[in-house]
């Protein structure tokens, strides 16, 4: 989860954890911690504890775990905690808790921390201390990047609906294993995939309704009450106040959509790329010229040349542009027409898919005089493989109007009345077929 001066609420922070947990066990072995008897020592016993831990983190920074990144701003996870370590200082409420945690537990076991037994109890004192110190440290930040008020329950809050969104989309996701709880959140029984499966592509379009009802659902399916439904009253007021649920999710949606370009670079690399593959093509023209020029080469008369013939992928681009004079196939009777409408329903494409997806492919394109064989479906199926589900050429006929995009293979095999293994072998071998065409067509005739 990403939002606004926050730097410890992603991906990373399970191994930030681990890593203070490690190099805080190595500084308390060479610490007296016997010091947090005597009030007038702990802040000396602070001071002394950072110190130890910032060594023990800077010789973790080259370890495997070390290197590994904490957050998508570019910190590693050493880096992660060594900040946060330095954070104790200016948060020593933080460490007073903690000091006073191993007091009363002084006062249970003894000098438990010289047992090298007791080193999961004096972990989990610290992980308690730093999880606090985190949500803290980013709540601060928050409030300084965006100007609006924020506690570190808030960030815990952010986080707990993060996690329910992403239990969500799994459960979407799965949707054939998980019915009736999918049912459960979106209150209607269903008999075919949800369309709000494909249709939610970000926390931002999570309904606050479905993070209610997901969380009610967790005690019949799950187990354990949700965090909405327990008796804790941490998210009491939560639970009755959809709008701030929503503005909540709608929040975390915006800052991740406006911060992605961190997590993909693709396009600008791309588009760098492409500018020195060209400025290296120029240069060796140039040089080629100049050296035959200096050689004394001649060069030919300006001339125009013939356009090259159209690549294969060329061919499927104008698919949907090009038409002549061909006559359209014969549309299915009534009962097989019938048949589709009621199948294209339950996939929750438009009734008329198949019939308008088939009168949209033009006639004469060469790709449908090669597949002419193969079933729409199919033909689609190998679009997608070659040209992606999204491409400026589908006519809009071919694609689901909720996504913009050609249908699943799951909803291809399902229109095709066939199994998503045969529907994958059958388009590879269409494919093949249009590359066997391509190398036929391009040997030259005796």
């Amino acid at each position: 989860m990403r939002l606004p001066g926050t730097r410890y609420q992603e991906h990373g922070w399970e191994q930030v954890r681990k890593l203070l947990g490690l190099c805080s066990l190595q500084a308390f072995r060479r610490l007296d911690l016997a010091l947090v008897l005597d009030p007038a020592q702990h802040g000396v016993l602070l001071d002394a504890y950072t110190g130890a831990l910032a060594a023990d983190l800077r010789a973790q920074a080259r370890s495997a775990r070390g290197e590994m990144d904490g957050n998508s701003y570019g910190e590693t996870v050493a880096e992660l905690a060594l900040a946060l370590a330095f954070e104790l200082q200016a948060y020593p409420a933080f460490w007073d808790a903690f000091v006073a945690t191993l007091v009363a537990e002084h006062g249970r076991s003894g000098d438990f921390w010289c047992d090298p037994a007791a080193e999961g109890v004096l972990r989990k004192k610290v992980n308690d201390m730093y999880a606090g110190l985190r949500d803290r440290v980013d709540a601060d930040n928050y409030i300084v990047a965006t100007g609006r008020d924020c506690s570190p329950n808030k960030i815990y809050t952010y986080r707990m609906l993060d996690t329910a969104y992403r239990d969500i989309a799994r459960l979407f996701a799965d949707w054939h294993d998980h019915r009736a709880q999918v049912g459960a959140i979106l209150g209607r029984a269903l008999d075919a995939m949800p369309i709000e499966a494909r249709q939610m592509k970000s926390i931002a379009g999570c309904k606050p309704e479905w993070i209610v009802n997901w969380s009610a659902s967790l005690e019949e399916y799950g187990g354990a009450p949700g965090p909405l439904h327990t008796r804790s009253k941490r998210f009491a007021s939560l639970k009755n106040s959809p709008d701030k649920i929503g503005a909540m999710l709608l929040e975390i949606g915006d800052y991740e959509e406006l911060s992605s370009n961190l997590d993909h670079a693709e396009g600008w690399q791309g588009a760098a790329g492409e500018a020195a593959a060209w400025l290296e093509d120029y240069w060796r023209v140039m040089g080629d010229s100049a050296a035959h020029e200096a050689g004394g080469g001649v060069f030919d008369e300006d001339r125009l040349v013939p356009a090259p013939p159209q690549s294969d992928e060329e061919e499927l681009n104008d698919a949907g542009d090009r038409h002549d004079d061909t006559p359209e196939p014969m549309p299915p009777d009534p009962v097989q027409q019938a048949a589709e409408q009621q199948l294209a329903t339950g996939l929750s494409l438009p009734p008329r898919y198949m019939e308008l997806a088939r009168g949209a492919q033009a006639a004469g394109s060469r790709l449908l005089r090669i597949l002419s064989e193969e079933s729409l479906p199919i033909r689609l199926a190998v679009y997608q493989k070659l040209l992606g589900a999204t491409d400026d050429t589908y006519p809009d006929a071919w694609c689901d109007p909720a996504t913009g995009e050609l249908p699943t293979l799951a909803q291809l095999a399902a229109l095709d009345g066939i199994s998503m293994p045969t529907l994958r072998k059958r388009r590879d071998q269409a494919i093949d077929k249009l590359r066997a065409a391509s190398v036929l067509n391009a040997t030259p005739t005796q």
